[in-house]
């Protein structure tokens, strides 16, 4: 028998694990490890401060998403032997692989900020990028009706680099639904010198952020929080105060990566960026936000790239050389308040344009462009997530970057 030991039954673990478990033979074991058996929709914690999502939403048991024929092991993973082809979990036990894939995501890491998790967290200091952050906002929520709310990043990458964005412009339009917009300032905190990572889409969005009143303060690197003054504080001494802080954590990969010797300065193993192969072992695969490729950290991203693997995958255990090439592709929804989205698509060469998708020139979604029918495709990819997605079944989408039905020109706006 030969193993393949998938560590992460998240978004890239799961549709890794279900996919593969089809295409391999019964000479094959399909394992899965995690350290709970809790799977998070993790795009649901932007809505939940808002009401629109509730625990019983973004909560379901791993192991009912994956196929009966996976095994899964509960535990937490100490430390890989690369050299002895072997997971040792925390309890002890000890997992031989054949092959090993890496989807254990990426966690955010409030202690690698001084004061962020001093007197002040969750009540004054808060995130959505984890479900109890989620909850915790959203009952501080409702009780904010004046005085200055901060979103801030700390550092890229993150996971959905677009949702802290999408937050501000959601608290935005809450505010004004609830009546209380002008007795609130609202300033968005960013490492990048623009609103975004892609200077087109950041162009777009920074002026979104502009006509809505909402102050951004650039070039942000944080040095610490000071809960007494209740200010993030920056090396070059600049001070920003705040009533009420929403930050987005630096995020890193898991401690074991480090502990193993395959990961970077961050804990996100170095891969080839078009075939996900480990640049330093020839049977270990990096998948979705687990990887150091320079694309967007997002659920889009683990499918395009997986897609591409799985063919990659079967090619390279029989010998054969990997034909397929992952291209970087991201689409993002983003939510900008009032019942609308814009959606973006690039990929590691190509800046988000403008036009249609998924249909050249017929969409339904329109491409930086704020509409309804953007917003109800982001609303409808849950029920696609939990019942198309994670299943492994055929999703009708390429996964290459496509350029028809896309103008070019529209970069230069």
């Amino acid at each position: 028998m030969r193993n393949l030991l998938v560590l992460g039954a998240g978004t890239a673990g799961t549709m890794v694990a279900n996919k593969l478990r089809r295409r391999l033979d019964d000479d094959w074991t399909v394992t899965v490890v995690d350290q709970d058996d809790e799977h998070h929709y993790q795009p649901g914690y932007l809505f939940m401060p808002f009401g629109t999502y509730d625990h019983d939403q973004v909560v379901r048991t791993r192991h009912s998403l994956l196929s009966d024929k996976v095994e899964m092991i509960l535990g937490e993973v100490d430390q890989v032997d690369a050299e002895q082809n072997s997971v040792r979990l925390a309890d002890g036990r000890e997992l031989a692989y054949d092959y090993l894939v890496i989807a254990t995501g990426t966690t955010p890491r409030p202690d690698q900020t001084p004061g962020m998790l001093g007197p002040e967290w969750r009540k004054s200091i808060f995130d959505f990028y984890t479900l109890e952050g989620a909850e915790a906002l959203a009952t501080a929520l409702k009780g904010f009706d004046h005085g200055r709310l901060v979103v801030h990043i700390t550092e890229m990458p993150i996971k959905c680099p677009v949702a802290p964005l999408e937050f501000t412009f959601l608290a935005e339009a809450w505010l004004r639904e609830k009546g209380i917009r002008d007795r609130v300032e609202l300033v968005f905190v960013t490492p990048l010198d623009g609103a975004f990572t892609q200077p087109v889409a950041s162009e777009h969005l920074g002026a979104m952020l502009k006509e809505r009143k909402i102050h951004v303060e650039p070039d942000f690197m944080i040095e610490r929080i000071d809960p007494e003054s209740r200010s993030l504080v920056s090396y070059d001494e600049r001070e920003v105060p705040f009533d009420l802080l929403v930050t987005i954590p630096l995020n890193m990969g898991a401690d074991f990566v480090q502990r193993s010797g395959l990961g970077d300065e961050l804990n996100y193993v170095p891969v080839d960026k078009h075939t996900l192969l480990s640049t330093a072992h020839d049977n270990i695969f990096a998948i979705g936000d687990a990887s150091d490729i320079p694309a967007s950290k997002a659920g889009s991203v683990a499918h395009f790239a997986v897609e591409i693997f799985i063919d990659n995958f079967m090619q390279h255990i029989a010998g054969q050389p990997m034909t397929g090439a992952f291209d970087g592709h991201a689409n993002c929804f983003v939510e900008s308040g009032d019942d609308k989205a814009l959606l973006i698509d690039f990929n590691y060469d190509t800046q988000p344009l403008t036009g249609k998708y998924p249909l050249p020139y017929v969409g339904p979604m329109s491409l930086l462009k704020e509409t309804r029918a953007n917003h109800l495709g982001k609303l409808a990819f849950r029920h696609i997530y939990w019942n198309v997605l994670l299943p492994g079944r055929p999703v009708p989408l390429p996964a290459h970057m496509s350029m028809m039905g896309k103008h070019e020109a529209d970069q230069e706006v």
